[in-house]
Protein backbone atom coordinates (compact mmCIF):
# COMPACT_ATOMS: atom_id res chain seq x y z
CA UNK A 1 0.00 0.00 0.00
CA UNK A 2 2.94 2.15 0.76
CA UNK A 3 4.59 1.95 -2.94
CA UNK A 4 0.64 2.54 -3.70
CA UNK A 5 0.42 5.18 -2.22
CA UNK A 6 3.19 7.20 -3.34
CA UNK A 7 2.36 6.46 -7.13
CA UNK A 8 -0.88 8.06 -6.14
CA UNK A 9 0.84 11.06 -4.64
CA UNK A 10 3.16 11.51 -7.92
CA UNK A 11 0.06 11.19 -9.86
CA UNK A 12 -1.91 13.54 -8.08
CA UNK A 13 0.89 16.55 -8.22
CA UNK A 14 1.58 15.89 -11.61
CA UNK A 15 -2.48 16.36 -12.48
CA UNK A 16 -2.72 19.40 -10.28
CA UNK A 17 0.12 20.99 -11.16
CA UNK A 18 2.45 21.07 -7.97
CA UNK A 19 5.22 23.37 -8.03
CA UNK A 20 8.26 21.60 -8.69
CA UNK A 21 6.50 18.71 -10.36
CA UNK A 22 6.93 17.78 -14.05
CA UNK A 23 3.08 18.57 -15.17
CA UNK A 24 0.92 15.95 -16.98
CA UNK A 25 -0.42 16.82 -20.38
CA UNK A 26 -4.05 17.08 -20.23
CA UNK A 27 -6.42 16.92 -23.55
CA UNK A 28 -8.12 20.51 -24.50
CA UNK A 29 -8.12 22.42 -21.43
CA UNK A 30 -8.04 19.87 -18.79
CA UNK A 31 -9.73 19.99 -15.80
CA UNK A 32 -11.50 23.17 -14.20
CA UNK A 33 -9.13 24.79 -11.70
CA UNK A 34 -11.43 23.83 -8.86
CA UNK A 35 -11.36 20.36 -9.52
CA UNK A 36 -7.72 20.94 -9.62
CA UNK A 37 -7.59 22.89 -6.39
CA UNK A 38 -9.41 19.89 -5.15
CA UNK A 39 -6.71 17.50 -6.15
CA UNK A 40 -4.27 19.81 -4.54
CA UNK A 41 -6.30 19.37 -1.25
CA UNK A 42 -6.23 15.56 -1.79
CA UNK A 43 -2.51 15.54 -2.11
CA UNK A 44 -2.13 17.72 1.07
CA UNK A 45 -3.86 14.79 3.19
CA UNK A 46 -2.21 11.79 0.89
CA UNK A 47 1.32 13.10 2.30
CA UNK A 48 0.03 13.61 5.35
CA UNK A 49 -0.93 9.71 5.11
CA UNK A 50 2.22 8.63 4.14
CA UNK A 51 4.48 10.72 6.63
CA UNK A 52 2.10 8.61 8.97
CA UNK A 53 3.41 4.92 8.86
CA UNK A 54 1.96 2.11 7.29
CA UNK A 55 -1.71 2.31 7.04
CA UNK A 56 -4.34 -0.62 8.20
CA UNK A 57 -8.02 1.27 8.86
CA UNK A 58 -9.68 0.05 5.73
CA UNK A 59 -11.82 3.27 5.88
CA UNK A 60 -8.43 5.22 4.77
CA UNK A 61 -8.02 2.50 2.05
CA UNK A 62 -11.59 3.28 0.83
CA UNK A 63 -10.58 7.44 1.03
CA UNK A 64 -7.21 6.39 -1.10
CA UNK A 65 -9.25 4.52 -3.63
CA UNK A 66 -11.41 7.54 -3.83
CA UNK A 67 -8.75 9.98 -4.54
CA UNK A 68 -7.55 7.16 -7.38
CA UNK A 69 -10.66 7.06 -9.00
CA UNK A 70 -11.12 11.25 -9.07
CA UNK A 71 -7.59 11.47 -10.18
CA UNK A 72 -8.68 9.11 -13.51
CA UNK A 73 -11.35 11.20 -13.75
CA UNK A 74 -9.96 14.68 -13.66
CA UNK A 75 -7.56 13.18 -16.29
CA UNK A 76 -9.64 11.78 -18.45
CA UNK A 77 -12.03 13.67 -21.02
CA UNK A 78 -15.71 13.46 -20.57
CA UNK A 79 -15.48 11.44 -17.61
CA UNK A 80 -17.71 12.85 -14.56
CA UNK A 81 -15.10 14.70 -11.98
CA UNK A 82 -18.18 16.30 -10.19
CA UNK A 83 -19.56 12.91 -9.17
CA UNK A 84 -16.11 11.70 -8.25
CA UNK A 85 -15.34 14.55 -6.02
CA UNK A 86 -18.29 14.45 -3.96
CA UNK A 87 -17.52 10.48 -3.27
CA UNK A 88 -14.55 12.12 -2.16
CA UNK A 89 -15.69 13.98 -0.09
CA UNK A 90 -18.11 11.72 1.69
CA UNK A 91 -14.97 8.72 1.76
CA UNK A 92 -12.76 11.46 3.86
CA UNK A 93 -15.76 12.29 6.24
CA UNK A 94 -16.16 8.53 6.36
CA UNK A 95 -12.52 8.39 7.34
CA UNK A 96 -13.17 10.16 10.53
CA UNK A 97 -11.03 12.33 12.74
CA UNK A 98 -10.24 15.99 12.29
CA UNK A 99 -8.14 15.65 9.07
CA UNK A 100 -10.81 13.51 7.08
CA UNK A 101 -13.44 16.30 8.18
CA UNK A 102 -11.31 19.22 7.29
CA UNK A 103 -10.39 17.58 3.72
CA UNK A 104 -14.65 17.15 3.18
CA UNK A 105 -14.72 20.13 4.06
CA UNK A 106 -12.29 21.69 1.48
CA UNK A 107 -13.55 19.19 -0.97
CA UNK A 108 -17.31 20.20 -0.60
CA UNK A 109 -16.02 24.11 -1.12
CA UNK A 110 -14.19 23.58 -3.87
CA UNK A 111 -18.11 21.49 -5.07
CA UNK A 112 -20.21 24.27 -4.19
CA UNK A 113 -18.46 26.63 -6.23
CA UNK A 114 -17.91 24.91 -9.40
CA UNK A 115 -22.11 24.17 -8.45
CA UNK A 116 -23.72 26.30 -6.52
CA UNK A 117 -26.93 24.37 -6.78
CA UNK A 118 -25.72 20.84 -6.16
CA UNK A 119 -27.92 19.54 -3.21
CA UNK A 120 -25.69 17.10 -2.77
CA UNK A 121 -22.76 19.94 -2.38
CA UNK A 122 -24.82 21.35 -0.13
CA UNK A 123 -24.93 18.25 1.91
CA UNK A 124 -21.43 17.43 2.01
CA UNK A 125 -20.65 20.76 3.43
CA UNK A 126 -23.14 20.16 6.13
CA UNK A 127 -21.78 17.18 7.04
CA UNK A 128 -18.14 18.56 7.17
CA UNK A 129 -18.91 21.18 9.04
CA UNK A 130 -21.18 19.45 11.60
CA UNK A 131 -18.22 17.01 12.31
CA UNK A 132 -16.21 19.96 12.59
CA UNK A 133 -18.20 21.16 15.76
CA UNK A 134 -18.87 24.12 13.52
CA UNK A 135 -22.95 24.04 14.06
CA UNK A 136 -24.33 27.27 13.02
CA UNK A 137 -22.35 27.06 9.95
CA UNK A 138 -23.51 23.30 9.30
CA UNK A 139 -27.14 24.52 9.59
CA UNK A 140 -26.69 27.18 6.56
CA UNK A 141 -25.67 24.68 4.62
CA UNK A 142 -28.03 22.44 5.49
CA UNK A 143 -30.45 24.65 4.76
CA UNK A 144 -29.09 25.53 1.48
CA UNK A 145 -29.69 21.48 0.72
CA UNK A 146 -33.35 21.94 2.06
CA UNK A 147 -33.87 25.00 -0.62
CA UNK A 148 -32.84 22.60 -3.41
CA UNK A 149 -34.09 19.44 -2.28
CA UNK A 150 -37.66 18.38 -4.02
CA UNK A 151 -38.22 14.96 -2.35
CA UNK A 152 -39.36 15.81 1.10
CA UNK A 153 -39.05 11.78 2.48
CA UNK A 154 -35.04 12.12 1.73
CA UNK A 155 -35.11 15.53 3.64
CA UNK A 156 -36.11 14.52 6.97
CA UNK A 157 -32.94 13.03 8.07
CA UNK A 158 -31.66 16.67 7.56
CA UNK A 159 -34.60 18.40 9.13
CA UNK A 160 -33.95 16.52 12.64
CA UNK A 161 -30.46 17.18 12.22
CA UNK A 162 -31.20 21.28 11.84
CA UNK A 163 -33.89 20.95 14.77
CA UNK A 164 -31.50 19.07 17.04
CA UNK A 165 -28.16 21.66 16.11
CA UNK A 166 -30.64 24.78 16.63
CA UNK A 167 -32.44 22.72 19.82
CA UNK A 168 -28.68 22.64 21.33
CA UNK A 169 -27.93 26.04 20.82
CA UNK A 170 -31.24 27.43 22.16
CA UNK A 171 -30.01 25.34 25.34
CA UNK A 172 -26.90 27.71 25.61
CA UNK A 173 -28.86 30.76 24.69
CA UNK A 174 -31.40 29.81 27.52
CA UNK A 175 -28.48 29.35 30.13
CA UNK A 176 -26.99 32.65 29.34
CA UNK A 177 -29.99 34.05 29.75
CA UNK A 178 -30.35 32.67 32.88
CA UNK A 179 -27.20 33.27 33.90
CA UNK A 180 -27.91 36.89 33.10
CA UNK A 181 -30.72 37.86 34.93
CA UNK A 182 -29.13 35.58 38.25
CA UNK A 183 -26.13 38.36 37.59
CA UNK A 184 -28.04 41.11 37.52
CA UNK A 185 -30.44 40.59 40.49
CA UNK A 186 -27.50 39.62 42.34
CA UNK A 187 -25.64 42.53 41.50
CA UNK A 188 -28.84 44.73 42.09
CA UNK A 189 -28.46 43.51 46.12
CA UNK A 190 -24.84 43.39 46.28
CA UNK A 191 -25.50 46.87 44.73
CA UNK A 192 -27.86 47.89 47.71
CA UNK A 193 -26.00 46.20 50.43
CA UNK A 194 -22.41 47.45 49.56
CA UNK A 195 -20.59 44.28 48.46
CA UNK A 196 -18.45 43.40 45.19
CA UNK A 197 -19.21 41.17 42.06
CA UNK A 198 -18.93 37.97 43.90
CA UNK A 199 -20.80 35.81 40.94
CA UNK A 200 -17.79 37.04 38.79
CA UNK A 201 -16.67 33.86 38.58
CA UNK A 202 -19.57 32.36 36.26
CA UNK A 203 -20.47 35.77 34.51
CA UNK A 204 -16.41 34.96 32.95
CA UNK A 205 -16.92 31.82 31.63
CA UNK A 206 -17.06 31.59 28.06
CA UNK A 207 -20.29 30.39 26.70
CA UNK A 208 -21.63 30.78 23.01
CA UNK A 209 -23.53 28.73 20.72
CA UNK A 210 -21.37 29.79 17.85
CA UNK A 211 -18.58 28.29 19.64
CA UNK A 212 -17.06 24.82 18.38
CA UNK A 213 -19.02 22.07 19.99
CA UNK A 214 -16.27 20.49 22.10
CA UNK A 215 -15.60 23.85 23.02
CA UNK A 216 -19.12 25.08 24.01
CA UNK A 217 -19.65 21.61 26.10
CA UNK A 218 -16.54 22.21 28.32
CA UNK A 219 -16.99 25.75 28.74
CA UNK A 220 -21.43 24.90 29.51
CA UNK A 221 -19.65 22.12 32.14
CA UNK A 222 -17.11 24.74 33.82
CA UNK A 223 -20.13 27.10 33.99
CA UNK A 224 -22.47 24.62 35.94
CA UNK A 225 -19.64 24.12 38.05
CA UNK A 226 -19.06 27.46 39.32
CA UNK A 227 -22.94 28.34 39.36
CA UNK A 228 -23.54 25.17 41.64
CA UNK A 229 -20.28 26.61 43.51
CA UNK A 230 -21.64 30.33 43.80
CA UNK A 231 -24.99 29.03 44.91
CA UNK A 232 -25.42 25.55 45.77
CA UNK A 233 -27.51 22.96 44.20
CA UNK A 234 -30.72 23.29 46.16
CA UNK A 235 -30.60 27.00 44.10
CA UNK A 236 -34.04 26.89 41.90
CA UNK A 237 -31.86 28.56 38.82
CA UNK A 238 -29.41 26.13 39.51
CA UNK A 239 -31.34 23.26 39.12
CA UNK A 240 -32.59 24.76 36.04
CA UNK A 241 -29.17 25.44 34.57
CA UNK A 242 -28.64 21.74 35.46
CA UNK A 243 -31.44 20.65 33.59
CA UNK A 244 -30.22 22.42 30.70
CA UNK A 245 -27.03 21.28 30.57
CA UNK A 246 -27.81 17.74 30.95
CA UNK A 247 -30.44 18.42 27.72
CA UNK A 248 -27.61 20.01 26.06
CA UNK A 249 -25.37 16.88 26.29
CA UNK A 250 -28.00 14.53 25.13
CA UNK A 251 -28.61 16.46 22.03
CA UNK A 252 -25.26 16.10 21.60
CA UNK A 253 -24.67 12.79 21.73
CA UNK A 254 -27.56 12.13 19.38
CA UNK A 255 -30.34 13.79 17.35
CA UNK A 256 -33.66 14.70 18.09
CA UNK A 257 -36.96 12.02 17.67
CA UNK A 258 -39.92 13.07 16.66
CA UNK A 259 -42.60 12.64 19.52
CA UNK A 260 -45.42 10.69 17.73
CA UNK A 261 -48.01 11.87 20.15
CA UNK A 262 -47.19 15.39 19.08
CA UNK A 263 -48.98 15.31 15.29
CA UNK A 264 -45.43 15.95 13.89
CA UNK A 265 -45.53 19.87 15.70
CA UNK A 266 -41.67 20.94 16.01
CA UNK A 267 -41.40 21.56 19.32
CA UNK A 268 -40.43 25.43 20.13
CA UNK A 269 -38.78 26.59 23.81
CA UNK A 270 -38.20 30.18 24.84
CA UNK A 271 -35.33 31.04 22.03
CA UNK A 272 -37.53 29.48 19.22
CA UNK A 273 -39.99 31.89 20.20
CA UNK A 274 -38.11 34.72 20.14
CA UNK A 275 -36.95 33.83 16.59
CA UNK A 276 -40.56 33.43 15.66
CA UNK A 277 -41.57 36.64 16.88
CA UNK A 278 -38.28 38.60 16.31
CA UNK A 279 -39.42 42.15 14.28
CA UNK A 280 -42.57 41.28 13.74
CA UNK A 281 -45.63 42.73 14.92
CA UNK A 282 -48.47 41.25 16.46
CA UNK A 283 -51.97 42.18 17.19
CA UNK A 284 -53.62 40.04 20.22
CA UNK A 285 -57.85 39.58 19.13
CA UNK A 286 -60.34 39.44 21.64
CA UNK A 287 -63.02 36.60 20.91
CA UNK A 288 -65.96 38.74 20.92
CA UNK A 289 -69.29 38.83 18.86
CA UNK A 290 -68.43 42.52 17.34
CA UNK A 291 -65.23 41.88 16.68
CA UNK A 292 -65.93 38.47 14.86
CA UNK A 293 -68.59 40.26 12.79
CA UNK A 294 -66.65 42.96 12.18
CA UNK A 295 -63.16 40.43 10.83
CA UNK A 296 -65.87 38.64 8.45
CA UNK A 297 -67.33 41.85 6.77
CA UNK A 298 -65.87 42.59 3.18
CA UNK A 299 -63.96 45.71 3.29
CA UNK A 300 -63.98 46.24 7.12
CA UNK A 301 -61.75 48.61 8.62
CA UNK A 302 -60.95 45.75 11.12
CA UNK A 303 -60.65 43.62 8.79
CA UNK A 304 -57.96 45.43 6.98
CA UNK A 305 -56.49 46.66 10.24
CA UNK A 306 -55.54 43.17 11.91
CA UNK A 307 -54.63 41.59 7.74
CA UNK A 308 -52.28 44.52 7.96
CA UNK A 309 -50.30 42.58 11.21
CA UNK A 310 -47.53 39.77 11.15
CA UNK A 311 -48.89 37.82 13.74
CA UNK A 312 -52.45 37.56 14.72
CA UNK A 313 -52.63 35.90 18.31
CA UNK A 314 -55.78 34.20 19.82
CA UNK A 315 -57.10 32.83 23.22
CA UNK A 316 -58.48 29.40 24.61
CA UNK A 317 -61.85 28.25 22.73
CA UNK A 318 -62.21 30.54 19.83
CA UNK A 319 -65.88 30.58 19.29
CA UNK A 320 -67.21 33.78 17.64
CA UNK A 321 -64.47 33.82 14.65
CA UNK A 322 -64.52 31.78 11.45
CA UNK A 323 -62.96 28.80 11.29
CA UNK A 324 -60.66 30.15 8.74
CA UNK A 325 -60.01 33.24 10.65
CA UNK A 326 -56.06 33.77 10.85
CA UNK A 327 -54.85 32.37 13.40
CA UNK A 328 -50.58 32.53 13.75
CA UNK A 329 -50.03 31.65 17.24
CA UNK A 330 -52.87 30.06 19.83
CA UNK A 331 -52.65 30.26 23.39
CA UNK A 332 -55.05 28.73 25.58
CA UNK A 333 -54.44 27.63 29.36
CA UNK A 334 -55.71 24.38 31.00
CA UNK A 335 -57.94 25.49 33.64
CA UNK A 336 -59.37 23.79 36.85
CA UNK A 337 -59.11 20.09 38.25
CA UNK A 338 -55.95 17.88 36.66
CA UNK A 339 -55.77 15.36 34.19
CA UNK A 340 -57.42 18.08 32.09
CA UNK A 341 -59.94 17.27 29.48
CA UNK A 342 -61.54 18.92 26.82
CA UNK A 343 -62.42 19.31 22.95
CA UNK A 344 -59.10 18.36 20.83
CA UNK A 345 -57.36 21.81 19.75
CA UNK A 346 -58.30 21.89 15.79
CA UNK A 347 -58.48 25.38 14.65
CA UNK A 348 -55.49 25.64 12.56
CA UNK A 349 -52.49 28.04 14.01
CA UNK A 350 -48.86 28.04 13.25
CA UNK A 351 -47.82 27.62 16.45
CA UNK A 352 -49.50 27.09 19.98
CA UNK A 353 -49.38 27.56 23.20
CA UNK A 354 -50.51 25.71 26.21
CA UNK A 355 -50.37 27.09 29.70
CA UNK A 356 -50.20 24.57 32.95
CA UNK A 357 -49.05 23.38 35.35
CA UNK A 358 -47.70 20.36 36.86
CA UNK A 359 -45.78 18.54 33.67
CA UNK A 360 -46.85 15.19 33.93
CA UNK A 361 -50.97 16.38 33.15
CA UNK A 362 -49.75 19.09 31.01
CA UNK A 363 -47.80 16.87 29.09
CA UNK A 364 -50.85 14.65 29.12
CA UNK A 365 -53.46 16.80 27.70
CA UNK A 366 -50.93 17.71 25.09
CA UNK A 367 -50.61 14.71 23.52
CA UNK A 368 -54.36 13.93 24.01
CA UNK A 369 -55.81 16.87 22.83
CA UNK A 370 -53.26 17.79 20.04
CA UNK A 371 -54.56 17.71 16.23
CA UNK A 372 -51.50 15.94 13.72
CA UNK A 373 -51.18 18.73 11.13
CA UNK A 374 -53.14 21.61 13.09
CA UNK A 375 -50.23 23.55 13.86
CA UNK A 376 -46.68 23.91 12.92
CA UNK A 377 -44.92 24.12 16.09
CA UNK A 378 -45.70 23.51 20.06
CA UNK A 379 -44.69 25.40 22.67
CA UNK A 380 -42.52 22.55 25.30
CA UNK A 381 -42.68 22.37 28.93
CA UNK A 382 -40.15 25.63 29.25
CA UNK A 383 -43.17 27.80 28.14
CA UNK A 384 -45.99 26.48 29.77
CA UNK A 385 -46.01 28.60 33.15
CA UNK A 386 -44.36 31.62 31.98
CA UNK A 387 -45.40 33.52 34.94
CA UNK A 388 -44.08 31.68 37.66
CA UNK A 389 -40.95 29.84 36.05
CA UNK A 390 -37.82 31.03 38.29
CA UNK A 391 -36.27 31.27 34.80
CA UNK A 392 -38.76 33.41 32.86
CA UNK A 393 -41.15 35.87 35.13
CA UNK A 394 -40.85 33.89 38.06
CA UNK A 395 -43.92 35.74 39.95
CA UNK A 396 -45.95 34.07 43.14
CA UNK A 397 -48.46 32.05 42.08
CA UNK A 398 -51.86 34.46 42.10
CA UNK A 399 -54.33 33.12 45.55
CA UNK A 400 -57.08 34.59 42.95
CA UNK A 401 -56.37 31.58 40.43
CA UNK A 402 -54.67 31.41 36.93
CA UNK A 403 -54.16 35.02 35.23
CA UNK A 404 -56.20 35.16 31.99
CA UNK A 405 -54.57 33.62 28.64
CA UNK A 406 -54.38 36.89 26.93
CA UNK A 407 -52.41 38.38 30.05
CA UNK A 408 -50.00 36.06 30.27
CA UNK A 409 -49.32 36.03 26.57
CA UNK A 410 -48.98 39.66 26.94
CA UNK A 411 -46.33 39.52 29.96
CA UNK A 412 -44.27 36.94 28.13
CA UNK A 413 -44.28 38.88 24.64
CA UNK A 414 -42.86 41.66 27.01
CA UNK A 415 -40.73 39.35 28.38
CA UNK A 416 -39.16 37.79 25.03
CA UNK A 417 -38.74 41.48 24.00
CA UNK A 418 -38.05 40.92 20.35
CA UNK A 419 -41.88 42.15 18.41
CA UNK A 420 -41.54 45.25 16.99
CA UNK A 421 -45.11 45.75 18.39
CA UNK A 422 -47.83 44.50 20.45
CA UNK A 423 -51.63 45.53 20.13
CA UNK A 424 -54.40 44.03 21.63
CA UNK A 425 -58.40 44.76 19.59
CA UNK A 426 -61.43 44.46 20.63
CA UNK A 427 -60.90 44.26 24.68
CA UNK A 428 -63.29 46.29 25.89
CA UNK A 429 -66.96 45.83 27.45
CA UNK A 430 -67.23 42.16 28.09
CA UNK A 431 -63.58 41.23 26.96
CA UNK A 432 -62.62 43.34 29.45
CA UNK A 433 -59.51 41.79 31.33
CA UNK A 434 -59.67 41.90 35.36
CA UNK A 435 -58.74 44.96 36.91
CA UNK A 436 -55.18 43.98 38.02
CA UNK A 437 -54.35 43.08 34.46
CA UNK A 438 -55.37 45.92 33.19
CA UNK A 439 -53.38 48.03 35.47
CA UNK A 440 -50.23 46.54 34.24
CA UNK A 441 -51.66 47.17 30.46
CA UNK A 442 -52.19 50.54 31.24
CA UNK A 443 -49.07 51.14 32.71
CA UNK A 444 -47.28 49.96 29.51
CA UNK A 445 -49.81 51.67 26.57
CA UNK A 446 -48.30 54.06 24.24
CA UNK A 447 -51.76 55.25 22.40
CA UNK A 448 -55.12 54.15 21.99
CA UNK A 449 -58.29 54.34 19.71
CA UNK A 450 -61.40 53.06 19.10
CA UNK A 451 -60.37 49.73 18.00
CA UNK A 452 -56.89 49.23 19.52
CA UNK A 453 -54.54 49.51 23.02
CA UNK A 454 -51.15 49.71 21.52
CA UNK A 455 -48.59 48.46 23.53
CA UNK A 456 -44.86 49.68 23.33
CA UNK A 457 -42.42 47.18 23.73
CA UNK A 458 -38.86 47.95 24.89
Amino acid sequence: MGQTLTGLLTSVRAIAGWPGTQTRARPGDGPDPGLLAALRHCGDHLAALAASGPLTDARRTRLIASIGALTTACSTPGADAFDALLRTGQQALDSGGDAGARLALALADEATALRARSKGAWRLRGNALDALGRSEEAITAYERHLALQQNTAASRDVERRIATLRAAGDRIDEALALVGNGEEARDGKEDRGGGGGGAAGAGAVRLSRRLPAAEARAAFTELVRLRTTERGAADPAVRRLAALYAEHRRLSDRDLMADPLLGGAEPIGVPGLRRFLADRTVCLVADTPHTAEQEQRPGSSLAALIEGYDLVVRCDAVRHAAPTARTDLHAVTLRGDSPWKGPRWDRRATARLVFGDPLPHWRLALRSRLVPGAQDRIGDATLRRPLHDPALLAEAADADGPASTAYTVLRLLDFLGTAARVDLIGFEGPAALPPREREWIGARTGTTDDTAVRITLR
